[in-house]
C-alpha cells in the first residue's frame, strides 16, 4: 500500500507533543543525533484509560523489549501500535518510568526542571485531554539490559544517526511523545544534552480525498 505525506514537524529537544491518528495511518519519528530518548505513550480515542500497557506487554509477548516483532498492546491487551520499519538498535526500553520532579529532585535539582511526565500532559492538554496519573511509557531508542542478578544497566545510547522507527496505529488512538529532557544522567548520551526529534505523518493514499 502506498502512503503520502500528512504533516511533518519538530519535536523540540525537552518538549513534548500528541496527535491523533486514525487506524492504518502510520508515524515516522526519526532520531537526527541517534542518542535522544523519546517517551511513547498511545491512547484509545474511544476510551483514553485504555492506553498501551507496559505491563501488559512484557505479559502477553514475555520480553522486556518493543520490536518489530511485538506491537504494543492496551490495558485490554489489544494491539494499538506496531512498528512497521525500525533502524535503530533495534530494542527499545519497557522497564524505566517517565522521568519526573521527584527523580529530578533526588538528583539534587532545585526548582523545576522539565519532564517526560510533564510532557505527555501538557501534549495531551493541547488536545483537551486530562488523565489523573501518568502511565508507564515506551522508551524508544533508550537501551536498558537486565544482568543476570536481575539489576538493571543503563547502557548508552546505541542507534545511528538518523535512525527512525515507523509506527503504525491500529485503532483510531493519540500518540503522545516526549523528547526526553534528561541532562543530568547520560542517558541520552554522554554529552548529556537533549536533541530534537522529527515527527512525519501519513496517510494510506487509497484515502486520499
Amino acid at each position: 500500500m502506498d502512503y503520502h505525506l500528512d504533516e511533518s514537524f519538530v519535536l523540540p529537544a525537552g518538549f513534548g507533543k500528541a496527535v491523533r491518528l486514525k487506524a492504518g495511518q502510520r508515524l515516522k519519528l526519526t532520531n537526527p543525533r541517534g542518542t535522544q530518548a523519546v517517551d511513547f505513550w498511545a491512547f484509545s480515542q474511544r476510551d483514553i484509560f485504555e492506553f498501551t500497557s507496559m505491563d501488559n506487554f512484557r505479559s502477553f509477548h514475555s520480553t522486556v523489549y518493543v520490536t518489530k516483532d511485538t506491537p504494543l498492546v492496551s490495558t485490554r491487551r489489544r494491539p494499538l501500535v506496531s512498528i512497521v520499519e525500525d533502524t535503530s538498535s533495534g530494542r527499545h526500553d519497557t522497564l524505566l518510568c517517565a522521568c519526573n520532579a521527584d527523580i529530578y529532585r533526588q538528583l539534587g535539582v532545585e526548582g523545576y526542571h522539565r519532564s517526560c511526565a510533564d510532557n505527555m500532559h501538557e501534549g495531551l492538554g493541547e488536545l483537551g485531554i486530562t488523565l489523573p496519573f501518568t502511565p508507564a511509557p515506551a522508551n524508544f531508542f533508550m537501551c536498558v539490559d537486565v544482568r543476570a542478578d536481575g539489576s538493571l544497566d543503563r547502557l548508552l545510547p546505541a542507534s545511528k544517526p538518523g535512525a527512525h522507527v515507523l509506527l503504525q496505529a491500529e485503532d483510531d488512538i493519540v500518540m503522545a511523545f516526549s523528547c526526553c529532557p534528561q541532562d543530568i544522567t547520560p542517558i541520552n548520551g554522554e554529552a548529556r544534552t537533549p536533541h530534537d526529534c522529527l515527527i512525519d505523518i501519513f496517510s494510506p493514499a487509497t484515502g486520499r480525498a
